[in-house]
């Protein structure tokens, strides 16, 4: 894997642990992974993670 940045979210609360990070691999794909697991990446497509943001904003996300 093509070395990486990862930038932080902005609801993380600083500092260290439990950060939710991710990083632009290409143009269709970004990485996300938990600060404390940095080894365990998920792989998306924008298009997914924009609609799953969408819907956590909406409240519409079902369990």
């Amino acid at each position: 894997m093509p070395q990486l940045t990862w930038q932080k979210s902005s609801f993380s609360g600083g500092g260290e642990g439990s950060c939710v990070e991710l990083a632009a691999a290409t143009a269709t794909l970004i990485h996300l992974r938990e600060s404390d697991r940095p080894y365990e990446i998920t792989t998306v497509a924008p298009q997914a993670l924009a609609c799953l943001l969408h819907m956590v904003k909406a409240g519409t996300l079902k369990r």
